[in-house]
């Protein structure tokens, strides 16, 4: 891991040495993607470096341009000062050290030394390669907006800004890893974003010792956090702005990660975790109506198959009314052992699918779905309940709007799974009752995992039960509205 580097050496007067130093440094001649231009104002030496595909380039030319046509010289002005002023553009800043200069160079913005002064100018001129704003596959919505965010961190905070127009909206922005220099960006509301919050977040962040972030915004978080083996997501992802500007409004603390199109929401509870911007895109009935089956997938991706086990494996505790419930037919495979194989099934399926193309994905579901499980029910391997349950259990999974809960609640179903298989009335009851233990002892930067249930609060169950009108589900407090159920 590369240390971190503290003492920053500072420009030289001479062109030579800052020259020799920047050529060593950022492999200019080695790297055919860093450049630079040498130019003369006045008989004075002017150096530009930058780095090709992170920056217009039509910015780069009209700076040339100014440059090149700079021939009065005002003579209580320093050259320095004459270029400064010369260079048409929003953005230019001084920097003073070879780490400032290197960084804003690899971030995509150009700089511009001067023969005989000790500083420089940076000017952002970034134009990062990326697709534009689409709607994201894991979120879509039959209403609303069509717009995502990208790999772009600019882009992302300008869709926000978009929709937040508060002059209290603090994007705050710093660089992690000694390598990879990754841009992370904190955006809260202040004054209405708790301040220790915001502070943990912002603390935790700059302790980061790492070289780089390969993985973005996964193994950031997995430096905040520090979660371990838990399977539970302790934030909540979003690629839709307007899901995250919801959740700024409503007091979170956002973070956007750049090279990642996913921002993290914090804190994020279990119940954060099961709503959808679908839900506020109806009528406040439809809206609570879509949200309770949605409740009801979640909680059969779970309990549905260990709790068939239960019946199968105990069958004198059905009442006459539901007899019928359970396999007909005997097999040389114990049922547990098949709900196991069927599950993992559509487990291989659903990651086959991830990895085929498009074109070809959804005639290899639908062959692997009607092909594979008929004949496996033909040669005795299923019985015709396991793939029926299997199939809603797994419909449940896909039917949470969290991809990582759904991951988590999965591994959950198989320990209850093993626990009802073994133990069978008592097993069940453990492993449901460990369950929500479990989640009950989490936290989530200071915020308790099951909240609104553990600890209870009247008001905010309610809404997690009922989708109520906006006038109903938002107050002001201190001028800002706070909504008590979010997206």
């Amino acid at each position: 891991m590369a240390e971190t580097k503290n003492d920053k050496k500072p420009l030289s007067h001479k062109m030579t040495i800052n020259s020799a130093e920047l050529n060593k440094r950022l492999g200019y001649g080695k790297s055919f993607d860093v450049g630079k231009r040498v130019l003369y104002v006045n008989k004075i030496e002017v150096q530009l470096f930058y780095v090709n595909g992170l920056m217009d380039t039509n910015f780069i030319q009209m700076i040339l341009d100014d440059l090149i046509g700079l021939e009065i010289v005002e003579k209580n002005k320093s050259i320095f000062k004459n270029v400064e002023d010369t260079i048409v553009h929003h953005s230019v800043e001084t920097v003073l050290t070879y780490e400032d200069v290197i960084m804003k160079v690899l971030s995509g913005l150009i700089v511009v030394l001067v023969d005989g002064e000790d500083k420089a100018l940076a000017i952002d001129v970034r134009s990062y390669p990326g697709r534009g704003p689409t709607e994201p596959d894991t979120e879509r919505v039959v209403r609303g907006s069509r717009d995502g965010f990208t790999e772009n961190i600019i882009n992302n905070t300008g869709l926000i800004r978009r929709r937040i127009r508060d002059e209290n909206l603090r994007n705050e922005i710093m660089q992690v890893g000694e390598c990879s220099k990754t841009d992370v960006c904190i955006s809260y509301i202040e004054g209405l974003a708790n301040k220790e919050l915001v502070k943990e977040i912002r603390d935790r962040i700059q302790k980061i010792n790492v070289d780089g972030l390969p993985m973005a915004d996964k193994k950031l978080e997995e430096f905040i956090l520090k979660q371990g083996y838990n399977p539970f997501p302790l934030v909540r992802y979003s690629e839709r702005p307007d899901v995250v500007a919801n959740h700024i409004i409503e007091g979170h603390v956002i973070i956007i990660v750049d090279t990642s199109p996913s921002v993290i929401i914090t804190p994020a509870t279990y119940y954060h975790h099961m709503q959808h911007a679908e839900e506020f895109r109806q009528t406040p009935s439809v809206g609570t109506f879509l949200r309770w089956i949605r409740y009801l997938g979640i909680f059969m991706s779970v309990f549905l198959l260990p709790f068939w086990l239960l019946l199968c494996n105990t069958p004198e505790i059905l009442p006459k009314a539901l007899s019928y419930i359970g396999p007909k037919e005997t097999s040389n495979i114990p049922i547990y052992l098949q709900l196991i194989i069927a599950d993992m099934g559509i487990e291989f399926l659903r990651m086959a699918s991830i990895h085929t193309p498009n074109a070809v994905s959804t005639s290899m579901g639908i062959i692997a779905a009607v092909l594979i499980g008929q004949v496996a029910i033909d040669v005795g391997l299923f019985q015709p309940e396991v793939v029926l349950y299997t199939a809603v259990s797994m419909i449940g999974s896909y039917a949470t709007p969290s991809y990582e809960l759904a991951l988590a609640n999965k591994l959950s179903k198989f320990v209850i799974l093993i626990f009802t298989a073994i133990l069978g009335i008592k097993g069940f009851m453990i492993g449901s009752t460990l369950f929500i233990l479990f989640l009950a002892s989490l936290n989530t930067l200071n915020t308790p995992y099951l909240w609104p249930f553990i600890p209870f609060d009247g008001r905010a169950f309610f809404h997690f039960l009922i989708r109520t009108k906006a006038s109903e589900s938002e107050h002001k407090k201190g001028g800002k509205t706070i909504g008590d159920a979010t997206l």
